[in-house]
């Protein structure tokens, strides 16, 4: 890949890969290899809706770990 993705679907489809495959250690790594900032894509795609999850590794919809917690919830409460 010789650039990022401009729209924003395509853009975290592409970096969640890169980062999953493990072409790059982390988003920091990815984003000096395009020339651009962290923050400036993760700026970006919040306004699209997306947080990056250090945890995972990955970009994810905003409220992704809300609706864990609630699904963590549920499923005690049938135990």
């Amino acid at each position: 890949m010789d650039y990022l993705p401009k729209d924003p679907a395509i853009l975290v489809s592409s970096i969640n890969m890169l980062l999953r495959d493990e072409e790059f250690e982390t988003l920091e790594s990815l984003c000096y290899n395009f020339g651009t900032e962290p923050k400036d894509i993760k700026s970006y795609l919040y306004g699209y809706g997306f947080v990056f999850s250090d945890k995972q590794k990955q970009f994810r919809p905003i409220g992704y770990d809300k609706k864990e917690t609630n699904e963590q919830r549920e499923q005690s409460c049938l135990h």
